[in-house]
């Protein structure tokens, strides 16, 4: 980090190199309320600037707005980026706020096609299944992903919220690059099958909502009260009631490590993450998302903390004490399927 820019990592044993922090860029247009299109064109070209390498999108969000705003800052920049895109969650034509879960082969194809037009590139450099259909066998779909790689329109395969068994299963059809699950201070269940599996086949983990959707920050106690109508972590049973005020208490560690390091509640919760590479020996690259370019500069300065033994210790239990479950359906996530 001696000219500014964060450092590199290779995104396990088969990925590309890319900077040791990337950036979720859902936000943008989708999920948290309303956003300045050019404040978020202005925090891509800064993430850039500063060493931020994989850009983080899905087909789901905002129904393909999210890949179409994002389209010229990749063309503009198309050697210097790794697109990560996502397929699965199909949004039915008759009810836009549904979403329903599809790993069929005949959808895949559709949907890479649409990924591919909506981004203006000839191949989507890392491709993730989204979610699991655990009525198509994953064998299958994995293959038909391999065929993509094959045909030259995806280069990199990616799994999303997946058991350590999916994985493996998946792995055995064509090396998975990646597997992007949640993780963080407060949400930790991979570590107990999904991650020694990721590292035992040279997976890397790419975890997403890493700041706990802003919780972590301290941004917002109380999503019902503090968050835009439009706010889906207003659904989200940690934020909201009684478990909202529970989990605020629960960052006076956080806070204490924080203040050791003249650092933001965010940066030592993204430190953490970071130092989980060292702790569980693979490959760790968050994708935080951020609207701001002056919040990207607070994330990536965050590839340089390194918290003590004793920091680690203090910060160990939290995840244990959190009150309510990351979303209303688990059955979505590995931790509903372990």
């Amino acid at each position: 980090m001696n000219d500014g820019t964060i450092a590199t990592v290779r995104l396990g044993d088969t990925g590309p190199e890319v900077g040791v922090q990337g950036l979720g860029c859902m936000g943008m247009s989708f999920a948290y309320g309303p956003s300045d299109a050019h404040e978020s064109r202005a925090t891509l070209e800064r993430a850039l600037e500063l060493g931020v390498t994989l850009y983080d999108t899905a087909d789901a969000y905002g129904a393909g707005d999210n890949e179409r705003f994002l389209s010229p800052f990749f063309t503009a920049h198309r050697d210097e980026v790794v697109i990560a895109t996502k397929f699965a969650l199909s949004i039915p034509p008759e009810d836009p706020t549904r979403r329903v879960i599809r790993n069929d082969p005949s959808y895949i194809r559709q949907a890479v096609e649409a990924s591919l037009k909506r981004l203006g590139v000839d191949v989507i450099d890392l491709y993730y299944m989204h979610r699991r259909d655990v009525n198509v066998p994953i064998e299958e779909t994995v293959g038909v992903m391999s065929e993509l790689v094959r045909e030259g329109k995806v280069t990199y395969l990616g799994l999303s919220e997946v058991t350590a068994d999916e994985l493996r299963a998946a792995h055995s059809v064509h090396p998975v690059t990646a597997v992007q699950s949640e993780w963080s201070l407060f949400s930790r269940d991979i570590e107990a099958r999904v991650v020694p599996a990721a590292r035992e086949l040279g997976v890397a983990l790419v975890p997403y909502s890493p700041l706990g959707r802003g919780f972590l920050t301290g941004s917002f106690v109380n999503a019902e009260q503090d968050l835009t109508a439009d706010d889906f972590r207003r659904g989200q049973p940690r934020f909201t009631g009684a478990n909202a005020s529970a989990n605020a208490a629960l960052l006076e560690p956080v806070r204490t490590v924080a203040e050791a390091h003249g650092a933001s509640l965010g940066q030592i919760a993204l430190a953490w993450v970071q130092q989980q590479a060292a702790v569980h020996d693979l490959t760790v690259v968050p994708i935080p998302g951020t609207r701001r370019p002056g919040r990207v500069e607070e994330n990536t300065a965050a590839t340089g903390i390194t918290l003590t033994q004793d920091e680690l210790a203090l910060l160990q239990p939290v995840a244990t004490k959190v009150a309510g479950d990351r979303y209303a359906d688990m059955t979505f996530t590995s931790a509903g399927r372990e």
